[in-house]
Formats: structure tokens, sequence, C-alpha cells
């Protein structure tokens, strides 16, 4: 009887099936990553400035307003710089809650009036009110890059001695105002 010799069927060396396996390996990779980043806040997005002094700067005021913004503004009292534009939506919803807090003189709230026209951003405040104490014009944006602004609407908080404290991305909503801001706002005049 002769042995048939038993032909066996082998595949690709295991080194030569990893080539394929790494296009996998990088979509896991990748999708892990993305889904942790889907789950983060952008609102909470760390500032390089908190902590630090507010950035020197001067500007003039919005048109038809008197009162510029300057570095020096921001120091003697705990206040707050809203960093907004007439074309700006968002800062269009938030509005009404700066509204309600100048009416009660809660704190001094400036504003930072970022990358507008000026017949724009007067016809703005005229229209839907002007909560702010002092309202600089920033409108060709170097001021704004200065403080870190990544976009508007964006709020800060500075403390007495002009240090940067807190920093928020976006509109403000009431829990904001009610959770985050005014809590912190009474704790840096407590200090």
């Amino acid at each position: 009887m002769k042995h048939q010799a038993l032909a066996t069927v082998e595949g690709p060396a295991p080194e030569a099936r990893r080539p394929y396996l790494w296009p996998l390996a990088i979509f896991v990779v990748l999708a892990i990553f993305l889904g942790i980043g889907l789950t983060l806040d952008p609102r909470l997005l760390p500032s390089p400035l908190i902590g630090k002094p507010v950035p020197q700067f001067r500007l003039a005021p919005v048109q038809g307003r008197t009162l510029g913004l300057a570095t020096e503004d921001l120091r003697g009292e705990v206040a707050v710089v809203n960093v907004f534009a007439s074309w700006c939506t968002a800062c269009r919803d938030e509005h009404p809650l700066w509204m309600e807090l100048a009416g009660k003189r809660v704190l001094p709230i400036h504003g930072l009036n970022y990358k507008d026209q000026p017949a724009d951003a007067a016809r703005w405040l005229d229209e839907l009110g002007d909560p702010y104490t002092r309202t600089g014009a920033d409108r060709d944006g170097r001021v704004g890059i200065d403080w870190g602004v990544y976009g508007v609407p964006e709020t800060f908080v500075v403390d007495k001695r002009g240090v940067i404290r807190d920093k928020i991305i976006g509109a403000i909503t009431r829990k904001t105002v009610d959770e985050r801001l005014l809590p912190l706002v009474r704790r840096l005049r407590a200090e």
C-alpha cells in the first residue's frame, strides 16, 4: 500500500496577516478617542489665562458709547467681561440674562465687542439694551486673541486684583449664572 502524503493547506504565515489588522486597530483607537471626546463638555475647556493678570489692552468705546475698556478698568472690584458681537446668535440668546443682572446691579458687566462693524454693534445695543458699564470695540480681534477667545460669546470673571479667575465658553444660561457665575463672584468679593 502506498502511503499518500497528506496535503496540508496552510494559510499565510501569521506575520503576513498582521498588515490587515493595522487599519482595524487604528480605527478602534480613533473610535475610542472620539467617543471620549463626545462626552466632554466644551464649556469646560481650560484657559491658559486662568490665574493670570488681564492682558494689557486699551479699546475705544463702541460707537455711541462714552466709556471704552482697558486693563486698568478691571482692577479694584470683581467684574465680568462678556465677549459679544451683533452677528452672534448665541449672544442674542444670553443677552436678556445680562440685562437682568445689570438691572439688579449685581456686578459690573463690561463688554468686549468682537470683530464687529461699529454701526452694527451700536444698533444691536440700542435695540436690545446695553447692560455694560464699559464697552470696548475690538474691531480687528487682536485683543480677543490676547484674551484667548475661541469664539463668541465668552465670559471672563476678573477678581479685584485684575486676575482672570474663570472663563465661560458659550452663552450663559440661568443655571450657569446661579450655579457658577454668582457663587464665584460672591466668593471673590469675600476674599
